[in-house]
């Protein structure tokens, strides 16, 4: 029983098959970071050297988000007024990895994430973040068992690629404020009967922190090496 609940929210859900993040200036930003495997359209913690064109990445040392708002009828939590990107990619990863079947419905829980994305067409993967969660059958499946997750996040980190890219070319961050970021956490499940479980997991996001703005997600770029 316990594996078959963790492989549903597990490994095993439909990973997105593409990664659409808009040609431009997130190309030259993202290709040169090292393949987040874009697609047609798309194109351990250290800050990166502060020049006057391009703005420093914050220590992952940044303090932890406080509790976000919730967004509408929903158990999503709005996104936290955050500028650092680790800190936003740990709150997001926290989001994308937590749910309660019990209390909110499949399009609830889209609309709620959908809270977190960068209004910035050009750039925003909605395709890849919408497929974290499971379809609207298995959705049901995890509300007849009273299925629930939270998560907590263990570090996040800036990959080695994204790093050397910024290094290569410092100005180009400018182009669209987006940074690659890889997280680590755990997934703590329950369902009904007082079953539970529980998951590591790894995910690394695409970011978007304009500066004098709060951070949004981009993207799910599951192609990157962390």
């Amino acid at each position: 029983m316990r594996k078959r609940f963790l492989n549903v929210l597990g490994t095993g859900w439909r990973p997105s098959r593409r990664l659409v993040l808009a040609a431009g200036a997130l190309v030259a930003l993202l290709v040169l970071a090292a393949a987040l495997a874009l697609g047609t359209r798309s194109g351990h913690d250290t800050a990166e050297p502060r020049t006057q064109s391009t703005p420093a990445a914050p220590q992952e040392s940044a303090s932890a988000p406080g509790p976000a708002a919730k967004s509408g009828n929903t158990s999503v939590p709005g996104p936290p007024p955050l500028s650092d990107p680790l800190a936003f990619a740990r709150a997001s990863a926290v989001m994308l990895w937590s749910f309660d079947a019990r209390t909110t419905r499949h399009g609830e829980q889209l609309a709620g994430m959908r809270t977190w994305m960068t209004k910035e067409s050009a750039y925003a993967d909605w395709d890849s973040v919408q497929a974290q969660i499971p379809d609207p059958v298995l959705w049901a499946r995890l509300k007849d068992n009273a299925q629930h997750a939270t998560a907590t996040v263990s570090e996040a980190h800036f990959p080695s690629a994204f790093k050397a890219a910024l290094a290569e070319k410092p100005t180009a961050i400018t182009e669209a404020y987006i940074y690659a970021v890889t997280v680590r956490g755990k997934t703590r499940l329950a369902w009904t009967g007082g079953g539970s479980g529980a998951e590591d997991r790894q995910i690394t996001l695409a970011v978007q922190c304009r500066p004098g703005t709060d951070c949004r997600l981009v993207a799910v770029a599951p192609n990157v090496a962390p």
